[in-house]
């Protein structure tokens, strides 16, 4: 009998119309979270800048496996991580750039939409909720950078996208030193302080993930 094929690895987009909204941070946050947690990952970096590429470099040997690719050959770079039976993708994709994006939602169990909690970064959120809601693929806002104690503005902001169809994440990333500092030594938070804010922001925003793609 032939071997049973692996399972289709669970897909996640991560899109936004402006840089510096925090995605590649997203994206290597919850590879490592979802390698922690014992699932075969690898993050899919489509940006030309490779900043993803770049922190596997620097990262060495240790998981979650980082793979560039062009938008045009996504499709089959998760086909590639299915033959290696990874269970879960994340795809960080380059801002400014529609077609990629439209192809990493295309492929995606789910999108997720870093955004700054400031009118600017929120009236970027436009275009893409068209192409969610188009495609009809489960979207959320992460909201990231929020500053202490912005309740307010996190209502706001949520409001904001609610009103562009779009759903709001419930867990919300804070300006964390640890994010950069992580960041720039091939590291997440959880490797610099595990016990930290960041660290444990991002641990739950991989919860919320995961229970996400079970549902």
């Amino acid at each position: 009998m032939p071997a049973p094929s692996p399972k289709t690895p669970k897909t996640i987009a991560i899109v936004s119309q402006k840089g510096g909204s925090g995605k590649t941070t997203l994206a290597l946050h919850l590879a490592a979270a979802a390698t922690h947690a014992k699932k075969t990952s690898c993050v899919v970096d489509t940006d030309p800048q490779a900043t993803a590429a770049a922190w596997g470099d620097w990262r060495g040997d240790f998981l979650p496996v980082v793979v560039t690719s062009p938008p045009a050959r996504l499709a089959r770079t998760i086909e590639n991580a299915h033959k290696q039976d990874v269970e879960f993708v994340v795809i960080d994709t380059p801002p400014h750039a529609e077609s990629a994006m439209r192809e990493a939602i295309k492929a995606a169990d789910l999108v997720l939409i870093p955004s700054r909690p400031r009118a600017f970064d929120l009236h970027a959120l436009e275009a893409i909720a068209e192409m969610v809601n188009f495609t009809k693929t489960p979207a959320y806002v992460v909201l990231n950078a929020v500053p202490a104690g912005a309740t307010k503005q996190v209502a706001e902001a949520t409001e904001a996208a609610k009103a562009l169809g779009l759903k709001t994440c419930p867990v919300t990333f804070g300006e964390r030193a640890d994010f950069h500092r992580s960041s720039a030594r091939g590291e997440v938070a959880a490797e610099v302080d595990a016990e930290g804010k960041a660290a444990g922001e991002a641990s739950a925003l991989w919860k919320w993930t995961a229970k996400q793609l079970r549902g």
